[in-house]
């Protein structure tokens, strides 16, 4: 009865991951590359133009960054884009972040923008409202919503531009590449990646047909008047997972988005350790679910099922039940050569992606259990009711 049972699970586990690998394959190999955008001459330096060339307005919330955002602001200061302005904003910090930014300020660049912020109103996360605070200071047609801890090539975001007016688009959301130090953990990125892309789908949100929508916190490139029509930040103010649930409140309103890859022009050094990883995931996860417990179940099992049970399944079956689960850990290794391929990282990830479902699976149901048990989840130093995070109205749900 067991090698039954494991042959129908090992049949329906090898069917998913070849079709869900194919799949997969089709949609990112869709994804347009960022650095393969021609710029038009006219527009894509930091010389004034001869035709009319848009405000953009970076905006960057600050908490705590002060080993990254010294870096991270000179970076976007070096954006060639010839009519730019960068706010920070530094969102209650308590460590050396404003110093940095006093003394970046001090310096006189005129586009440079600082904004401090001491207190949290009721009904906001931090860094909802940091970014809502800088847009209401922006003066660009376009909004850059990035990190203060993200590297940004100069080029970039005069690729994204001319990909957004070339194509029609409203709103760019591009994919970094994430950066943990060595071994294992820098083979983990494919892993986050691979769920991301099988989760929101992210090549199909360019589909104004589809319910796909999507967000990156690191670059998310947006029309002003779209954003300000989709209710901005405030659209999303209790929302730990913003960036795709701005992208969704983008849609709903007709903003055209895409989704690309900017490999070799976006890096975020994104987890320094294991700790770190568990710590910055537990606090997003049972969010992405919409804090719905039967979602989150499904999730588990359905990892373990299908990405973590095919290697004891070697050692516990035989014939066609063992050569099924041999498939299936095939597919997975082709899996992470390919995510690597599209966005970055290393290639042996897909050989790893068993133990990362254990580990994933751990953390969606602790980061669900510890919300449970505490009645709300801890962000940046302020405690959030599940109550007030469960009922604030999601725009379009």
């Amino acid at each position: 009865m067991f090698f039954d049972v494991a042959q129908l699970l090992a049949i329906a586990g090898f069917t998913y991951a070849v079709v869900g690998t194919v799949y997969l394959w089709y949609g990112l190999a869709c994804v347009p590359r960022l650095g393969d955008v021609v710029v038009p001459d006219d527009c894509g330096n930091s010389q004034p133009s001869r035709l009319p060339v848009p405000r953009v307005s970076v905006i960057a919330p600050a908490c705590n960054e002060a080993v990254a955002i010294e870096a991270a602001v000179r970076g976007f200061l070096a954006l060639d884009w010839p009519r730019l302005e960068v706010i920070v904003i530094n969102d209650r910090s308590t460590d050396g972040t404003a110093a940095v930014l006093q003394r970046l300020e001090a310096e006189g660049d005129a586009r440079l923008r600082v904004l401090t912020i001491a207190d949290l109103p009721t009904g906001w996360l931090g860094k909802n409202h940091a970014n809502a605070q800088g847009a209401a200071l922006a003066q660009g047609e376009w909004l850059l919503f990035t990190d203060a801890d993200v590297q940004l090539q100069p080029q970039i975001l005069a690729k994204a531009m001319a990909h957004a007016v070339a194509e029609g688009f409203d709103h760019i959301a591009a994919a970094p590449e994430a950066r943990l130090p060595g071994g294992v953990l820098s083979q983990f990125a494919l892993y986050f990646a691979l769920l991301f892309s099988v989760w929101a789908r992210p090549w199909a949100a360019r589909n104004p047909r589809s319910r796909a929508h999507v967000g990156i916190g690191a670059f998310n490139l947006v029309r002003r008047s779209v954003y300000d029509a989709a209710g901005g930040h405030a659209a999303v103010r209790l929302c730990p997972d913003d960036d795709l649930e701005l992208g969704r409140c983008l849609k709903l309103v007709g903003g055209r988005q895409d989704f690309v890859f900017a490999n070799g022009l976006a890096a975020v050094d994104w987890y320094g350790s294991w700790g770190e990883v568990r710590r910055g995931l537990m606090k997003n996860l049972f969010a992405g679910a919409g804090y719905s417990v039967p979602l989150v179940l499904v999730g588990a099992v359905a990892q373990l099922w299908l990405l973590a049970w095919p290697v004891p399944a070697l050692l516990l079956t035989s014939g066609l039940t063992w050569w099924l689960n041999l498939g299936i850990l095939l597919v997975l290794g082709a899996q992470g050569w390919f995510a690597a391929r599209c966005f970055g990282g290393g290639r042996y990830g897909g050989w790893l992606l068993p133990l990362f479902a254990v580990f994933g699976s751990y953390l969606m149901l602790r980061s669900m259990a510890l919300a449970l048990a505490n009645g709300g989840i801890e962000w940046r130093g302020t405690f959030y009711s599940l109550a007030e995070l469960r009922g604030f109205p999601r725009r379009g749900k």
